[in-house]
């Protein structure tokens, strides 16, 4: 295990487009492990620069053991300005390391699998929180960025029908691309910047923005039954929260930096709003009141791109699609 190779973006984008479904499948996998008390899961790292604190690196270390067997660690940085350029808000490195020895083996591009697996988490939750069914009347996006853009892609990917896609986002142009590409995706009606208010009439609602306090206030209100992943953590309202099925990936990693669920913990003092974990709904350890809102907050764990990388990385090798990197390590004897 002391080869090193490295696997750039063209060579995931490929994998990941010939069975983007591999990215459901591994998100459950790893959300069953965690589960199982299979990984270890730290908190993120945050750098965060004073002189502009929208932006900030990220490290989330992560491993996994079984089947998987795989640590390592997700290295992201969010830049929001950078989308005035035309750029990608994030970019991402991922490091593989052997859990025998601790030699990484492995650098992979990591924004694409980031992206991926945060699409894969939300249609997994939509599909358990829909109780399997892969249809809705409707799916709004409060977003239109490049998450969005894959979430939408993962439910198309994944089999889902829609009647209508709506489209909400501040940005004129942002909302104009994503509409074209929503349309040329599913073959439905889209509208585009109907406004809040009509985005959150939707059966299915996604939340994918750079929010960082929430502005989905009382008087407004998600109904009995609506499905709303709260990908980004702070649009949401506290009340709305409390008024709500809440599931989550891990509820202590959801419970900080002021989230919508954390935002509730602090306005009750207690977690008596949290239902459970996405993993025990999988597992039919819970059950849910459909008499209530259907709300999914995923902090996004390391442990999802380990998983996933990993995957990618087996297939890539088995493909001769890595890039072996030769005398990576300048020393491999201890003597």
């Amino acid at each position: 295990m002391l080869d090193f190779h490295v696997i750039p973006g063209p060579a995931i984008k490929t994998i990941l487009g010939e069975n983007p479904r591999l990215c459901i499948e591994s998100a459950q996998s790893a959300y069953l492990a965690h589960h199982d008390g299979d990984t270890i899961n730290p908190d993120s790292y945050f750098l965060r620069f004073p002189k502009n604190e929208r932006n900030r690196i990220i490290a989330l270390p992560a491993s996994i053991d079984g089947d998987i067997g795989v640590s390592g660690i997700k290295w992201i940085g969010s830049f929001p300005d950078n989308i005035k350029t035309g750029l990608p808000r994030a970019s991402a490195l991922l490091v593989l390391n052997d859990q025998a020895t601790g030699y990484p083996f492995a650098c992979l591009e990591g924004a694409l699998i980031s992206a991926a697996r945060t699409a894969a988490s939300a249609v997994l939750g939509a599909t358990w929180l829909n109780e399997g069914r892969k249809t809705a009347g409707s799916i709004a996006f409060v977003g239109a960025g490049v998450i969005s853009r894959n979430i939408l892609d993962m439910f198309a990917a994944d089999g889902w029908k829609f009647e209508r896609v709506a489209i909400h986002d501040l940005d004129a142009e942002s909302a104009r691309s994503f509409a074209e590409h929503a349309a040329e995706r599913t073959g439905c009606a889209v509208a585009r910047d109907g406004g809040l208010e009509g985005a959150l009439a939707a059966d299915i609602l996604v939340f994918a923005t750079n929010a960082g306090t929430p502005y989905v206030k009382p008087p407004a209100a998600f109904r009995a039954g609506q499905i709303v992943l709260n990908i980004s953590l702070r649009d949401i309202a506290p009340e709305l929260i409390l008024g709500a099925v809440n599931i989550f990936d891990d509820v202590d990693h959801c419970m900080k930096a002021n989230t919508s669920p954390h935002l509730a913990e602090q306005m009750t003092g207690d977690r008596g709003f949290v239902t459970g974990t996405l993993a025990a709904l999988i597992r039919g350890e819970i059950s849910i009141d459909r008499g209530k809102p259907l709300i999914f907050s995923p902090f996004g764990m390391g442990i999802l791109d380990l998983a996933l990388g990993k995957r990618i990385f087996d297939e890539a090798r088995k493909r001769g699609m890595t890039t072996p990197v030769p005398n990576f390590f300048a020393e491999t004897s201890r003597w």
